[in-house]
């Protein structure tokens, strides 16, 4: 008999859904059949069942966070069973163990993941049985029975382990300790909370305190246009006064004359310049390109569209998720006209058939071999659901990608664009810029807006007219965009472009950036956990806890995509067997030694001058009811409400006093209501907003008006 392991319990029972079974308890026996004649046990993990052993584990002195301890570097790595999943364990344990069992298969995810977390619970069982490796992108019937019949060699994926395996220590080593020495520095300077450091979540968070900053130190300033509208032998359009390739002037007095100039004047049109422009249908989608898509679409978080896509795909109605390619073989390409003809039988879908294209199979802009690594494009399979029984966030993520497949077999989007230059009096020159859509194509069916962009008349060099209406239009200039939080991983895949050697930057162009399509998700989640970034309106904020930890680490390879690229480089050639794992975990050895000096020599010329870092403290389970201090209206206590601080007598006497625990977009800290309450006054807090514009103020209570106002800065 052979036990078959699969990643997730769903999984499992996937698998084992095209074979008659019997249920047990933490695994399904199936029944011996045509592929397993002597059937066999399928069971699974319940994703990592092991995790590296802490600290403490492999000397009890490393439990204490001291200075002294560090840096902290085992002869060798040990695992410890996450105490959750040990009856599941056991379960496995024992069925490997059973003598009947001449094999094992090892059905994790086609990815480095999956090869390490199948591979630690066969390694932790003891057990040394041949092992042959199941390798699919999707759930399928058909594609689970095609893998079942062509397993490959164990010897194939083992690479795969070893990088992974690397990659798993090497990040430990560095965040284990990068994490201790920032942590206890920082307390020394009245920062009682963990400062979490990580290979990719740390230049991650860098770049996002770079964007906050560039938007902290933006100075918006007044600009002015000359707009005016053109009549042309009873055709009209508008223009914008165009000098020196500029169509603002910092200028507002010349902007006024200019406009007084031109009022009732004549105009020539000077030029005419129409180029047509076709738009191929986008790629195929992978998990970043989809994880963007749905936040700027439904502002699903990453996270969330990843879940989302976990479940379509354990459904089978969808090809493996975590994708990084956005092509396909010919092997999937030939399936697609099977899979739109039962797509154009769904009321939603039929409108965009009979496709322009019945077939894709020798597009090389979607069918590469090339192209693909591990997995193919994220597609929908031949298992096309009732659209009906899906949740209503299944049915977006799956509506995305359908979409995305029918717009491939479509026409191209073609526009028109035109620019006429127009000289009023001989002088001022005004430009303007349309569009036209001459086919709407492949736009039709991913729904895509317009921008909004004049129609032009049709109107020819050397027409003559007159100014119709001229006006001065006021502006200002705008701070760069916060990232929502689909943009955050196009930043984090296109990464390479921060740094200054080109050699690294094609490098994280290969590997696609900071993390994996597999990790970005969680490593977005886990800036949110650790408090150093905040997600409002799907834009996103750092906190001064962010601002801290990278002005701390300052220029160090930890807040560089640069050493992220280094370690791809290595890791992915481990994967390929051109490198050796004990030599690059040499090397992350003594990387982990310099980053312990490296912080302690610097420590002591650290600045935080205008961040909050009284307010940085461990949070405990919960403050509400905790007093605060003494109510400046009546003489009560002030406790903790949750999201305000408020007076308790407000039951007895309704007594009105309160302070928001966000004022003007920044948080006010407990530490700064305690000032407030006994000094009258908060230290000065930078960055609070109002309108576009942004200030730095102390919060005081104003005795004579009895209402919180503001100290500002001389």
């Amino acid at each position: 008999m052979k036990v078959i392991i699969a990643e997730k319990p769903d999984q499992g029972m996937t698998l084992a859904s095209i074979f008659q079974t019997k249920k047990r308890e933490g695994y399904i026996e199936i029944l011996p059949n045509e592929l397993f004649p002597k059937g066999a046990y399928m069971t699974w993990a319940v994703g990592h069942l092991f995790e590296l052993a802490s600290p403490e584990k492999y000397e009890a002195s490393w439990k204490r966070w001291t200075l002294d301890t560090l840096p902290i570097i085992p002869n060798r790595f040990q695992y410890e069973i996450d105490r959750k999943k040990a009856k599941q364990f056991s379960i496995i344990k024992q069925l490997l163990h059973k003598p009947e069992v001449t094999e094992i298969i090892h059905a994790g995810d086609a990815g480095r993941e999956g090869e390490l977390i199948i591979r630690n619970i066969i390694y932790m069982s003891g057990v040394k049985k041949p092992i042959k490796r199941l390798w699919i992108s999707s759930l399928t019937p058909k594609a689970i029975e095609q893998g079942f019949r062509q397993l490959l060699d164990e010897k194939q994926t083992r690479p795969l382990y070893e990088e992974a395996y690397a990659r798993t220590c090497a990040d430990w080593l560095v965040g284990i300790n990068a994490s201790r020495v920032y942590t206890i520095l920082l307390k020394q300077r009245g920062m009682n909370d963990v400062f979490s450091v990580g290979r990719v979540q740390t230049p991650t968070l860098a770049l996002i305190v770079k964007r906050e900053k560039e938007i902290e130190q933006f100075r918006s300033e007044p600009f002015w246009e000359v707009v005016a509208t053109f009549d042309v032998d009873g055709k009209r359009y508008e223009g914008k006064w165009w000098h020196e390739n500029e169509t603002r002037t910092y200028d507002r007095e010349l902007a006024e004359k200019v406009s007084a100039f031109c009022r009732r004047k004549q105009v020539e049109v000077a030029e005419v310049v129409c180029e047509r422009k076709t738009f191929l249908p986008p790629l195929l989608f992978n998990l970043s390109t989809l994880q963007a898509t749905a936040n700027k679409r439904f502002k699903y978080s990453p996270q969330k569209t990843l879940d989302i896509l976990q479940k379509l795909y354990q459904k089978g109605y969808v090809s493996y998720p975590r994708s990084d390619s956005q092509y396909v073989t010919k092997g999937e390409a030939e399936t697609f006209p099977h899979i739109l003809k039962q797509l154009s039988q769904k009321e939603e879908y039929a409108p965009y058939f009979p496709l322009v294209h019945e077939s894709i199979l020798h597009n090389k802009r979607y069918v590469n071999e090339k192209k693909v690594t591990d997995h193919y494009a994220i597609i929908p399979t031949e298992q096309v659901p009732n659209l009906t029984k899906l949740s209503q966030d299944e049915r977006n993520i799956y509506d995305l990608v359908v979409r995305r497949l029918i717009a491939a077999h479509s026409e191209e989007a073609i526009f028109d664009y035109t620019t006429i230059v127009t000289v009023v009096d001989g002088r001022a020159r005004f430009i303007s810029k349309g569009k036209k859509q001459i086919q709407a194509g492949w736009r039709d069916v991913l729904m895509s807006q317009d921008d909004d962009v004049q129609l032009l008349p049709n109107v020819q060099s050397g027409e003559k007219g007159t100014v119709y209406d001229v006006y001065v239009k006021e502006g200002k200039t705008q701070p760069p965009k916060r990232y929502t939080e689909g943009e955050l991983i196009t930043l984090m895949k296109t990464a390479g472009k921060f740094l200054d050697d080109e050699q690294l930057e094609k490098v994280l162009a290969k590997t696609e950036g900071l993390g994996t399509e597999a990790t970005r998700a969680s490593i977005i989640t886990t800036l949110k956990q650790r408090n150093y970034i905040e997600i409002k309106n799907n834009q996103v904020y750092v906190t001064d806890k962010g601002k801290v930890l990278i002005d701390a680490i300052g220029p160090h390879l930890l807040a560089s995509p640069e050493m992220t690229a280094k370690w791809e480089q290595r890791l992915s050639e481990i994967g390929e067997e051109k490198a050796s794992a004990t030599a690059f975990m040499e090397q992350v050895k003594k990387l982990a030694a310099k980053i312990v000096a490296d912080a302690v020599q610097v420590a002591n010329h650290w600045s935080f001058e205008g961040l909050d870092t009284t307010s940085i403290q461990q949070k405990k389970k919960t403050t509400i009811g905790k007093h605060v201090g003494v109510c400046k209206l009546c003489g009560g206590s002030v406790i903790d409400k949750g999201s305000f601080y408020g007076c308790v007598n407000y039951a007895k006497t309704k007594c009105s006093f309160t302070i928001s625990k966000t004022i003007l977009g920044k948080s006010i800290s407990q530490a700064n209501v305690k000032k407030l309450l006994a000094e009258g006054k908060t230290s000065v807090i930078k960055g609070f907003k109002k309108g576009e514009n942004t200030f730095n103020a102390a919060v005081i209570w104003d005795e004579k008006e009895k209402r919180i106002s503001f100290s500002f800065e001389k």
